[in-house]
């Protein structure tokens, strides 16, 4: 490796592999590499004057510390600007730069409760560059980090106006989500939050249905969470609401210690390969040493094979040494691989727990809704629900159930609003006499129903799987 192997002469070239080294490693959550590569590449690039590295490398870095130590990100990009201002060369980089100095401003002063004056001073540069040069996406870009600013000041209109700039500045989305169009997601999200610090749950909502998270786990995280936020507060439930924020934080943490597990893991991994191939070359260098005692052994008379036989003794020693060594390396290994085992199963403990949380909250969100208490007090007797009714229990099971009746919706457009709305009762848990009640026809009719929807609709013949099954996958 260009950073890791024997000195070399510092030139541009080695500036660059070691960078792109670094970003592979934190690319592959093993931090701590990623950091030691990345500084070995600065050093790199201002022997070799190679500036644009330097600051890229100043850049990249200040990027991989920001979570854990937000004042050392600040002080780090404040260096790649000065390195950038000396060596200028695309205005772009500049732009970039000076939204992340402003970013990373911003969270210290967030943290220390502090002023955010100097935050607003690098963006608000960086936003009156890029619309001189008319770069749509830094623009953009820039206005979602002044909205953020602005949310952080609790100034919500300021942010609602920036936010909703940036928003007219996103590109078209081209269907799914494309690392193309990063910058929506991030300035989505401060519009969404700016609603909901506001109280417009409706507008609220509507923007966290339009982020498509893909299989980026936290933001799906974000937009499940706040949903379910805003659906507690239509009902007032705001002590659940608390207890929702305690679930979903409880779930971060593990996804955390994960990520730093992953990183230990790694860091381990690399250290048994070198020790393996200190080994492979110890082993190479007493081969040799062997064959030239054996060769002198050849050249001399007896007092060389005394010698010699001394020297095999004393190999077949180091020999059971250098065994012994290594089963009690890989007792340790064992070791460690049954505690990594047992800590997995304690984190799929955690995360079961957490599901049962969500589950017992969901149900408590429908056990809430006045057409449930209409349902559940009923009886035997005949039970009408009026259009708003349906309307309301569809909606609150789509934001519970991650739009569950939204997509039957669209995926079987043949289904009636009777189909619809018989899936929904069946989904709550009702019994057939209950449903029975509801469309006052008698329980053998409900279950005719049933089993004609699950056939016709859903195509499935299977008589041991029920309607209930196949709503619940």
């Amino acid at each position: 490796m260009a950073c890791s192997g024997v000195e070399q002469r510092p030139d541009s070239q080695t500036a660059a592999r070691c960078l792109e080294e670094a970003e592979a490693a934190l690319a592959s959550d093993s931090i701590r590499t990623g950091e030691t590569l990345m500084r070995k590449a600065i050093r790199l690039a201002e022997e070799s004057e190679d500036w644009h590295t330097n600051y890229i490398a100043y850049q990249r870095l200040a990027e991989a510390v920001s979570q854990s130590n937000p004042e050392e990100a600040l002080r780090l990009m404040k260096k790649a600007l000065a390195v950038y201002e000396q060596h200028p060369d695309e205005e772009l980089n500049y732009v970039i730069l000076l939204d992340y100095a402003g970013t990373y401003a911003a969270q210290v002063a967030f943290n220390d409760d502090g002023s955010f004056d100097e935050a607003l001073s690098f963006i608000r540069r960086a936003y009156d560059i890029a619309e001189k040069g008319q770069m749509k996406d830094l623009m953009c870009q820039t206005l979602t980090s002044l909205a953020n600013i602005s949310w952080a000041e609790e100034n919500y209109r300021q942010a609602l106006d920036y936010a909703r700039k940036a928003e007219s500045l996103l590109p078209p989305q081209r269907g799914g989500y494309e690392k193309e169009t990063d910058l929506r997601p991030g300035t989505l999200q401060v519009l969404a939050r700016t609603y909901l610090s506001l109280n417009m749950l409706d507008s609220a909502e509507t923007v966290y249905r339009r982020i498509e998270p893909g299989d980026d786990v936290h933001l799906a995280y974000i937009v499940q969470s706040n949903l379910a936020k805003i659906a507690l507060r239509r009902l007032g439930a705001t002590q659940v609401e608390d207890s929702v924020d305690e679930a979903f934080g409880q779930i971060e943490d593990i996804y955390y210690k994960a990520l730093e597990q992953k990183d230990q893991y790694y860091q381990e991994t690399l250290r048994k390969e070198k020790e393996n191939q200190q080994l492979a070359y110890s082993s190479l260098i007493y081969r040799r040493t062997l064959l030239i005692v054996i060769i002198a052994a050849i050249m001399v008379l007896l007092v060389v094979v005394q010698a010699l036989r001394y020297r095999i003794r004393m190999l077949h020693q180091q020999r059971e040494y250098e065994q012994s060594r290594l089963e009690s390396e890989l007792l340790m290994q064992e070791q460690e691989k049954r505690r990594l085992q047992q800590e997995t199963e304690h984190q799929k403990t955690l995360l079961h727990q957490a599901n049962e949380v969500v589950a017992f909250l969901q149900n408590f969100i429908l056990e809430r809704t006045e057409v449930m208490k209409k349902l559940n007090q009923s009886g035997d007797s005949l039970i009408t629900l009026n259009a708003h009714e349906w309307s309301e229990i569809e909606r609150t099971l789509n934001a519970i159930d991650n739009n569950r009746f939204a997509s039957i919706r669209e995926h079987y457009p043949a289904m009636t609003e009777d189909d619809i709305r018989l899936c929904i009762l069946t989904r709550l848990g009702l019994s057939n006499r209950t449903i029975g009640n509801i469309y006052c026809i008698t329980i053998s009719a409900v279950q005719h129903r049933k089993l004609k929807l699950k056939k016709d609709i859903f195509g499935e013949t299977n008589p041991d799987i029920t309607l209930e099954q196949i709503l619940k996958n």
